[in-house]
C-alpha cells in the first residue's frame, strides 16, 4: 500500500550507504499501474556487495500479510526455515509454495522408492497472489505477472506420464499455473521460461494437470478460483464447508488437500 504513494525517480534510504531508487511501477493485465515497484539499489554498498547479499541483510521475509510478526518476534527465526521447502532451489518469490511445505527430505525419497517421479519447474511468485478480487466480474480483475521456467527435462517427464497412462500431479497452485501456462495438445506442456499472468477460474479447467495439492485458501483470492476451475464451484463450497467443521487448518502453515480433477482433453 505505501507503495501506491511514491513518485518515480525517489530515493529511500535503506542503510547507511544504501538506497532504493523507484523505476517504474509494474502493470498489471489490465495494463494499469499496480502497486509494485522495479527498483535499482544505489550507494557505497550497493558497488561493494552482491543484490543477494544486500537482501540477506536488510530484507525481511515475505511472510503473508495475516501472518504477523514484530520485528523482534522470536518466531522470526523459525519463520527462516520453515517458510522454505527443502527443495527450493531459486531466490525470486516473494511467498512460498505452501503446499510444498508439507514435504521432507525422507518423504520425498519414500515417494521416489515407490516409483513415484518428481519433476522440477520454476515461478517466481508476485505478491499479487495475496490480492483478492475486488471486483464482482472476475473477468475485470487485473492479474498480476509472475516469470516461470519449465525445463525440457520436465516436459519429457510429462509425455512420459502420458504415455504410460500416469498422472500428473502438482504440488501447489505455483506448479499447477507453470504448466497450464505451457499446456499443449494432449495433456503434454512445452519446455520454455517468460512470463505469465495466468488466470484459472471457471468455467475454465485444467488441461495438463491430473491431480493437485494445495493449501485451504481465503474467499475471493485468484488461489481459491484456480481450485474452483479444477474441481468444480459446488464441490469446492461443500469440501470448504466440511473443512470448517472439522477445524482444519487455513493459511500457510495450515492443512493441506489432495484434489483429483477432470483435465479438459483437447
Amino acid at each position: 500500500r505505501p507503495g501506491k504513494k511514491q513518485r518515480a525517480g525517489s530515493l529511500l534510504n535503506v542503510a547507511e550507504g544504501l538506497g532504493v531508487r523507484l523505476l517504474e511501477r509494474e502493470t498489471g493485465s489490465d495494463g494499469q499501474p499496480a502497486a509494485t515497484w522495479i527498483v535499482a539499489l544505489e550507494g557505497d554498498q550497493a558497488q561493494r556487495r552482491s543484490d543477494e547479499e544486500l537482501l540477506e541483510a536488510f530484507g525481511a521475509i515475505p511472510l503473508p500479510p495475516y501472518i504477523e510478526r514484530a520485528p523482534d518476534d522470536p518466531r522470526l527465526a523459525q519463520d527462516a526455515t520453515r517458510y522454505q521447502t527443502v527443495y527450493a532451489a531459486q531466490i525470486g518469490s516473494v511467498a512460498a509454495p505452501t503446499a510444498g511445505l508439507h514435504f521432507t527430505r525422507e518423504l520425498l525419497e519414500r515417494l521416489e522408492d515407490r516409483g513415484v517421479q518428481r519433476a522440477e519447474v520454476t515461478l517466481h511468485v508476485g505478491l499479487g497472489t495475496f490480492q483478492r478480487v475486488q471486483l464482482d466480474d472476475p473477468e475485470q480483475h487485473s492479474m498480476h505477472v509472475e516469470t516461470y521456467s519449465l525445463p525440457q527435462r520436465t516436459a519429457e517427464l510429462v509425455a512420459q506420464t502420458r504415455a504410460a497412462g500416469g498422472r500428473v500431479v502438482c504440488v501447489g497452485t505455483t506448479a499447477a499455473r507453470v504448466l497450464e501456462t505451457c499446456a499443449q495438445p494432449g495433456g503434454l506442456v512445452a519446455a520454455g521460461a517468460g512470463e505469465t499472468r495466468i488466470f484459472l477460474r471457471p468455467p475454465h479447467g485444467p488441461q495438463v494437470v491430473d491431480a493437485l495439492l494445495t493449501n485451504f485458501h481465503l474467499p475471493r483470492t485468484t488461489l481459491l478460483m484456480l481450485v474452483a476451475s479444477f474441481i468444480g464451484t459446488e464441490r469446492m463450497l461443500r469440501l470448504y464447508g466440511e473443512a470448517i467443521e472439522r477445524g482444519y487448518r487455513f493459511y500457510s502453515y495450515g492443512d493441506t488437500m489432495l484434489l483429483f480433477g477432470k483435465r479438459l482433453e483437447s
